[in-house]
C-alpha cells in the first residue's frame, strides 16, 4: 500500500495539470498591422502533453464570443473531452475570411492560415503535423474554413464547412447586401481564385479529408451545397456530406458544429 501511494504521489509530481482555460489575446498580424480579437480554449494541460488544435470561424455578423457562449454548445467541455485547443479568430464581421485585393486591413486569410497558426504553435503546447490540425466555420465562415484550409493544404489536414456560402455565383443581390464587395470589389471582376467550385483540382491533390453538412429548409445555401457535393463526388474527391432537418439559423448549426467536431476527433484519431 505504502508503495502504491509513493508511486501515485511521484505520478503526481511529475506530471503537473493547468487548469482548463478561456484565454482572451490580441494577436499581431504583421500583414494587416494590427490585432486580433482571439479566444483560445484549452484542455487542462499537462506538462509534456501535446494537443491537436482546431480553428473556428464564424459566420457573417459573428464574433468569437458569441461563437463559444451561443453557437457551439458546450465548446469548454469538448475541448476537454477531445483533448483538443479550440482557436476562435474574430473575422471583423465581414471579412469573407480573404486577402482582400481592395482593403489592406482585411488580410484575413493570411493572419488565419499563417501568422494565427504559428503564434498558436509557439505559445502552445500544439501537435505541429497537418494529420492533428483542422479548421471549420458555418455560412461566410463555411467558406472561409474551406477557402484557407485548401490554400494552407501542409498546414490542415482536415476542413469543415456547415451550411456555407460556398457559390458567389448565385448570391445575386447579397453579393452587396453581405458586403462581400467591400472585400473583393466588384463580382463581375472576380477572379476565380475567390470560387469555391474552381477549387476542386487543388483538394484532388491536397490528401486531405472535407466535410460538408446543411439543412435542407436553408433555402439560401442548400441548393449549392448540394451541387459541390455532387461535383466532388464525380471527381472522386474523399468528402463527407450530411443533410438534416433544419434551416440557416442557431437551432440547425448549434446541432451541426457539435456533429462536426465529433467527426474532427475521428479524423483525428484515424490519422494516428
Amino acid at each position: 500500500m505504502k508503495t502504491l501511494f509513493t508511486t501515485v504521489l511521484l505520478l503526481g509530481l511529475t506530471l503537473p495539470v493547468c487548469a482548463q482555460e478561456i484565454i482572451h489575446k490580441k494577436v499581431l498580424s504583421k500583414k494587416m498591422n494590427k490585432e486580433i480579437e482571439t479566444v483560445i480554449i484549452t484542455p487542462e494541460l499537462v506538462k509534456g502533453k501535446t494537443y491537436k488544435t482546431v480553428y473556428i470561424l464564424h459566420g457573417y455578423s459573428g464574433n468569437a464570443n458569441r461563437t463559444y457562449k451561443q453557437d457551439i454548445p458546450d465548446l469548454i467541455g469538448k475541448a476537454q473531452k477531445y483533448n483538443t485547443i479550440y482557436v476562435l479568430p474574430d473575422g471583423n464581421f465581414n471579412s469573407w475570411y480573404v486577402d482582400s485585393p481592395v482593403d489592406k486591413s482585411s488580410q484575413y486569410q493570411t493572419f488565419i492560415g499563417k501568422e494565427l497558426v504559428d503564434f498558436i504553435d509557439a505559445n502552445y503546447p500544439t501537435i505541429q503535423n497537418r494529420k492533428s490540425r483542422g479548421i471549420l466555420g458555418w455560412s461566410m465562415g463555411g467558406y472561409g474554413a474551406l477557402n484557407i484550409g485548401i490554400f494552407y493544404q501542409s498546414t490542415f489536414g482536415i476542413a469543415g464547412s456547415s451550411c456555407g456560402a460556398l457559390d458567389f455565383n448565385r448570391f445575386g443581390e447579397n453579393f452587396h447586401n453581405y458586403q462581400v464587395d467591400k472585400v473583393l470589389g466588384d463580382f463581375k471582376s472576380l477572379p476565380k481564385q475567390y470560387f469555391t467550385f474552381e477549387k476542386t483540382k487543388q483538394m484532388a491533390k491536397a490528401n486531405q479529408f472535407y466535410i460538408l453538412d446543411c439543412g435542407t429548409e436553408d433555402s439560401q445555401m442548400i441548393d449549392m451545397n448540394r451541387d459541390f457535393h455532387e461535383l466532388l463526388t464525380s471527381e472522386k474527391i474523399e468528402h463527407l456530406y450530411i443533410e438534416s432537418p433544419g434551416s440557416h439559423d442557431p437551432k440547425y448549426w448549434n446541432k451541426s458544429l457539435a456533429n462536426q467536431l465529433a467527426l474532427f476527433e475521428n479524423y483525428f484519431n484515424a490519422e494516428k
